[in-house]
């Protein structure tokens, strides 16, 4: 197969499955008939029973929610439920015929590897458009000094106002990521959540309504050599405990203000995106172990994580 036929059965495959998202708030009936726009933006199919996945800033704020379906209808939607954290929501359609999107494996991606990202920049009319790319980089964090972030995809496929919601797909048409973001002052760069995030998120809201996430119930900051100098720390990494939630898992466990905690479940902990990429990895109610460095010596606490407050 010809390299053009490849990247045209794959826009062809997941264009089956991209919608576009345009929301309204305000009066319906404008008396000059105008239908007040606030926002537009891109979503995929989830699955045969009418769930539509979409980013959540797209429809944030919005009393009205119309999708545009590949088939050429326009139905209205409900929201199912939404997670801020990751920007992701999940909409609900009453329609038949529906081709659900094909998830890839996020994780597999590789640094150059040809991706394309398939959307409605802009809100134009007359279908999504396709953009051309490649994975520029993996596990990218665009707010800097936002340690602990959810890693995003970088990429140079051009994604515009209006793909956000949109997916990034691989040459066979499988959504590896979500259109997340763009820098309106850089050219070639932007941003997409890994499909692999993003299903886990998705499941969880369609079963639940929203996402449980594990919780230690401390506040705390990353210890370096200045900070360990100035209480007299014997250890220079870690997360030093500053203050702990009232009944919350890590006080029940024993741990105390001003311990600093050097391993979590196993691994170590240097900084405060170790110890969040740990707690992705484990659910509410599981039990760890937690290691804590106190007056110099180490101590081993079985933490039972809680579920983190709104």
């Amino acid at each position: 197969m010809q390299i053009e036929d490849v990247y045209i059965s794959a826009v062809e495959k997941a264009a089956k499955s991209t919608v576009s998202v345009r929301t309204a708030n305000g009066p319906m009936n404008h008396p000059f008939h105008c239908f007040p726009m606030q926002g537009v933006g891109s979503g995929l199919v989830l699955n045969d029973k009418g769930h539509i996945l979409t980013s959540w800033h797209v429809i944030r704020d919005s009393n009205r929610i119309v999708i545009a379906l590949p088939d050429g209808n326009i139905v209205g939607s409900e929201v199912v439920g939404v997670d801020r954290e990751t920007d992701v929501a999940v909409l609900k359609v009453d329609h038949d015929g529906l081709v659900p999107a094909e998830f890839g494996d996020s994780d597999a991606l590789r640094l150059g590897q040809p991706i394309l990202a398939i959307g409605n920049p802009l809100g134009l009319a007359g279908g999504p458009t396709v953009t051309s790319g490649v994975v520029s980089s993996l596990h990218r964090h665009i707010h800097p000094g936002h340690r602990g972030a959810n890693p995003l995809i970088q990429t140079d496929a051009a994604i515009n106002p209006g793909n956000s919601g949109g997916p990034l797909i691989d040459l066979s048409g499988r959504v590896v990521g979500l259109a997340a973001a763009h820098i309106p002052h850089a050219e070639g760069i932007g941003f997409a959540i890994p499909s692999n995030l993003v299903k886990k998120v998705v499941e969880e809201i369609i079963h639940n309504g929203r996402v449980a996430r594990p919780w230690l119930g401390i506040v705390g900051y990353e210890l370096d050599r200045r900070i360990a100098y100035f209480y007299g720390l014997a250890a220079t990494r870690g997360i030093f405990i500053s203050e702990l939630t009232t009944g919350g898992p890590a006080e029940k466990a024993g741990a105390r203000v001003g311990d600093v905690i050097s391993s979590l479940a196993g691994t170590d902990i240097q900084d405060m995106e170790d110890l969040t990429s740990v707690l992705r990895t484990k659910q509410v109610e599981e039990t760890i172990q937690m290691e804590v460095e106190r007056n110099g010596q180490k101590k081993r606490l079985p933490v039972t994580l809680g579920n983190r407050p709104f």
